[in-house]
């Protein structure tokens, strides 16, 4: 056991040596197949049973609309100018993804999220809601309780709320009424497409596939391999789940930097490198103190009063600025070791990397978000 222990932790530091070994990838997780998606659902529909936060019917004109309609199918007819005043009622949009390949009569999950005012969905039931897709068909119905992640209390003029109360999920809420055709593939062939644009990982997976298909896939794009699949439907699946079962080493990512100006968060990923660059960081601090100074007349004197002035200082700091040189083609632990060896913050990082770019000594995108 002491032995089997020694050779595992040898392979992992093995591991940990070897950074330059890629490691491949399924092509199912690079790519899809073309045609196989999945289509979003919206709805409107009303949330019942709330214990007094739901919409405020006369700031929420629609919420009462919708009950006197809904009223009026079940045939409830109310008086004309009937003033509502429901506060357990809570107007809503109901969305929903549908999966490919669904048929009617499964279930997918729905999400239900506050239109109006209402202070909380917790412990509210979605009423009989359609959901259309972009076609205005409806291609499901969604009912059921609303399961909020959330609490909140008030109390007191005082109040507390832990996450969000406005928004809430029905797990398995929604049924499929309607099914949205799915075609895998034109004729004999059946495309995949990469999930970001790569002529090398193109390349490699139309290799990869002729490895084991000879003359079957041809790249059309920098995106797209088109692939000769069985024309029957069984035959066709079971080509398509041996070839997502194909591992393909990816291209190396192009070099690039996220800068959010917003958070001061920076990433880089590890193709980042740097052309021979000299960067200078300090830091100039001007601190001014102000202090009240009281003037009162001298001893003895016939005619004076006590004055209040300011007095103010004006002191300049200079910090040592401080040069780093940075090599000819520093990876990424070499450029964040010597920005934190400088001193600079993350605000001084947006600075240097805009200047580095600006210099051409940084070879990758800046993005800045």
């Amino acid at each position: 056991m002491k032995i089997l222990y020694m050779i595992i932790q040898s392979l992992l530091m093995i591991c940990l040596f070897l950074p330059g070994i890629s490691l491949a990838d399924r092509i199912k997780d690079l790519a899809s197949i073309q045609g196989v998606r999945s289509n979003q659902l919206i709805g409107y529909g009303l949330v019942v049973g709330l214990d007094g936060s739901g919409d405020m019917t006369t700031q929420t004109p629609f919420t009462v609309q919708s009950i006197i309609s809904m009223l009026g199918q079940l045939g409830v007819n109310l008086p004309p100018g009937t003033n509502l005043q429901l506060r357990n009622v809570a107007a809503v949009m109901v969305t929903a993804t549908l999966p490919a390949f669904t048929k009617p009569g499964q279930h997918i999950d729905v999400t239900v999220s506050s239109m109006g005012n209402a202070k909380s969905l917790r412990g509210g039931t979605l009423l009989m809601t359609p959901l259309k897709g972009a076609d205005n068909q409806v291609y499901a119905m969604a009912q059921g309780s609303v399961l909020v992640g959330g609490i909140g209390a008030a109390a007191g003029g005082s109040s507390v709320q832990v996450n969000h109360l406005s928004a809430g999920r029905i797990s398995g809420g929604g049924i499929v009424e309607r099914e949205i055709p799915t075609v895998v593939g034109q004729g004999e062939y059946i495309n995949l497409e990469l999930n970001s644009t790569d002529f090398t990982t193109v390349n490699r997976i139309v290799d990869a596939i002729n490895s084991f298909y000879p003359s079957s896939a041809v790249a059309v794009d920098g995106r797209v391999v088109q692939v000769k699949a069985p024309a029957d439907t069984s035959q066709r699946i079971m080509f398509i789940s041996q070839i997502e079962s194909m591992d393909v080493v990816p291209a190396k990512a192009t070099a690039k930097v996220i800068v959010n100006s917003r958070t001061g968060s920076i990433v880089m990923n590890q193709s980042v490198t740097l052309e021979t660059s000299a960067i200078a960081h300090g830091n100039l601090s001007i601190i001014i103190n102000t202090e009240p100074v009281i003037s009162q007349p001298g001893p003895f004197a016939q005619r004076g009063e006590t004055v209040v002035t300011q007095r103010s200082q004006v002191e300049i700091r200079t910090d040592e600025g401080n040069l780093m040189l940075l090599p000819k083609g520093a990876d990424l632990g070499e450029v964040v070791k010597a920005l934190t060896a400088i001193g600079a913050t993350t605000q001084d990082l947006l600075s240097i990397l805009q200047a580095l770019k600006a210099a051409g000594s940084l070879r990758a995108d800046l993005e800045i978000i």
